[in-house]
């Protein structure tokens, strides 16, 4: 095919118009624009799992912009979506930090995903609430106790031990999520179990007190019932001392948290660095942070427990248990605890349910 030459005034012009030209001054703006767009990432940490509505992580992420210049953008995954999505990304990790349940964090381990690392204030952890290598560190964590709703027991006394919930008094009023398919559920067959002197490798005290619970026709709904507890539908709810606090403190409901004599366990819900993050270094300094003295009292705005000991505001003490009530609940080992939670499941069916 022959090729026909364009007209001059349609071919490419060697001379150039000078408004085509790109001038000193338009190469010092791209210039400067990329410098601050590389500062800004440089500035950056991505975290997976801080969604802003929960645990007053958006006033957290504000708190670390200000005093640190990192960003922190919010972001709204869960622990499961978290998990996945780090594995999908192990090759070419995008996030430099993670919020996780513990078992989830466990599992991350498993994975390879996560990286060892100390943060500031490592020391004042606990030892049950941190793994040793440092590849995930509890930051606050939620207490498994008897959310009650003092008008739905109709005059009846608050219980104040495992024991009580087996009498007949309370038959119809107590509710606990199926232990079989709700992990809060599962939290509590350890809580009692460890109450009555079992063991990660024995649950027939477990078994057994569900059992004998089912006289008492106990409700065991599979998904959240904080609304029916407040309802008054359920009077006594196996659950978190910060669900029950917030009930109290920000619902204004006629509420009460009680941690029950025999004991009860901690649940802890951590962060990690990592493995291979882009930001290493910003990422080490938001794990920093949090676990700081300002960071930790954060986490207390929004009525989860700081991991340490740290001195609260007056207003915000006042919202949780004593400490010596505290001191009744204590860590598992939580890799234990997620390696036999199938077997207890299969129990719990086969014998209760």
């Amino acid at each position: 095919m022959k090729l026909t030459a364009l007209p001059f005034n349609l071919s490419f012009n060697l001379s150039f118009n000078l408004s085509f030209k790109p001038s000193f001054k338009r190469l010092a703006l791209l210039a400067a624009t990329t410098a601050v767009c590389g500062t800004a990432l440089a500035q950056s940490a991505i975290c997976y799992n801080c969604p802003p509505e929960w645990a007053d992580w958006g006033t957290q992420i504000k708190a670390i912009k200000a005093d640190t210049g990192i960003t922190v953008p919010p972001d709204n995954k869960n622990s499961g979506q978290s998990l996945a999505q780090l594995v999908a990304e192990k090759a070419s990790p995008v996030a430099d930090v993670t919020y996780l349940g513990v078992t989830f964090a466990i599992q991350a381990q498993k994975d390879g995903v996560v990286a060892a690392y100390k943060p500031a204030n490592w020391d004042q952890v606990p030892a049950g609430l941190k793994d040793p290598k440092g590849e995930w560190v509890t930051i606050h964590s939620g207490t498994l106790g008897f959310m009650v709703n003092k008008a739905a027991l109709g005059g009846k006394p608050v219980p104040q031990s495992w024991a009580d919930l087996l009498k007949p008094e309370y038959k119809g009023l107590v509710g606990y999520l199926d232990p079989a398919s709700a992990f809060v559920g599962y939290v509590g067959a350890v809580a009692v179990n460890q109450a009555m002197g079992g063991t990660l490798d024995n649950f027939q005290p477990a078994i057994d007190y569900f059992k004998k619970l089912q006289k008492n026709e106990p409700i065991v709904p599979k998904q959240t019932s904080y609304a029916r507890l407040l309802s008054g539908e359920i009077g006594i709810l196996l659950d978190y001392d910060f669900n029950a606090y917030r009930a109290r403190y920000k619902d204004k409901a006629d509420v009460d948290f009680v941690i029950p004599k025999e004991g009860t366990v901690v649940m802890p819900y951590v962060m990690s660095l990592v493995n291979k993050a882009p930001h290493t270094d910003n990422g080490k300094k938001v794990l920093d942070y949090v676990l700081s003295d300002k960071g930790q009292s954060i986490w207390a705005n929004a009525y989860l427990r700081p991991v340490r000991d740290v001195a609260l505001p007056k207003e915000v003490a006042g919202h949780f248990l004593p400490a010596s009530e505290y001191a009744r609940a204590t860590s598992v080992d939580y890799q234990k605890m997620a390696d036999v939670q199938k077997g207890f499941s299969t129990r719990y069916l086969r014998e209760v349910r």
